[in-house]
This record gives C-alpha cells, structure tokens and sequence, in this order.
C-alpha cells in the first residue's frame, strides 16, 4: 500500500517539506543562537574581510542572519507549494502553513534562554514567504496564460 503512495506522488512531496519544516524548527533552538553560528560565520567574514572591525563583522553577521530568516520562509513555501499541488489553493495553503510555522518558531524562542523572540522576525519570515508566493503566481500565470493562446504569426 505504502509503495502504490509514493507511486502516485501523494506522500513523497511531502517528505522534503515535514524534513524542512524540522531543519527550520531546529535552527529556532540553540542550535541557531548567534553564539552558535558566529563559530563559523565570524571566522569567514574575517577572512573575507580581513581589515574590517569587529563591529563591521557583526554588522554583516547580523544581516546573514535576518537574510536567513528570509530564505528559510522562502523554501518553506516553494516545498509546500510542491506538496500542496493537488489541494485547490496550493500557494495560499503554503503561506498560512509558512506564518503558522514563523509563529511558532518564534513561540519557541521566546521560552528559550539562549535565543530572543521578536514579532519583526515573523514579518520577515512572512515577507520571504509572501516572495515565494509571488514569484509561483507570476510563473504559474505566465504557463497558464502563455501556453493557452495560440501563436500568432506576421
């Protein structure tokens, strides 16, 4: 029974979104404190930069954070929308999934020492997942529109 599943696509597009959704949820742990990912990011920044102060360092180290809020929302949203194809308002269902996650995450946060909680967070997870959602619109209208009408020629 499990084989004709996969087969039929309705369980495999959603191992990479529930593996993902894990690695987002990961990352609002410990595991993605500041003190965590500045054992690797501070020593490439400071060879990338290696004249730059340590305020610069931590300037650009807090915005590859806030880009990584970004991003992780806006994969969340491409995998979801991937397994949600078959439901009739797959890219609104990937967002609500996607906030529903950033509240959580940030829920998370807020009871653990090690990390701090900010309603911005949610805007910005929300903001790369709103992107996400766009940019599948636009392709998708584009197909959709595109490919029905017929070619002209001169």
């Amino acid at each position: 029974m499990f084989d004709l599943l996969l087969r039929r696509g309705t369980v495999l597009p959603y191992v990479p979104l529930i593996i993902w959704v894990g690695v987002v949820l990961a990352l609002g742990t410990g595991l993605g404190a500041m003190d965590e990912t500045s054992r690797f990011i501070g020593p490439f920044l400071k060879w990338l930069l290696p004249n730059s102060p340590p305020e610069t360092i931590r300037f650009i180290h807090a915005l590859i954070r806030k880009f990584a809020h970004f991003a992780e929302y806006f994969v969340l949203v491409l995998l979801a929308w991937n397994a949600f194809r078959i439901f009739r308002r797959p890219i609104l269902l990937s967002f609500l999934l996607a906030a529903a996650v950033a509240v959580l995450d940030e829920l998370d946060q807020s009871l653990n020492a090690a990390r701090t909680s900010s309603i911005y967070d949610v805007l910005l997870d929300c903001a790369g997942a709103f992107a996400a959602c766009v940019i599948i619109w636009g392709i998708s209208r584009y197909l959709r529109d595109g490919l029905s009408e017929p070619e002209q020629r001169p």
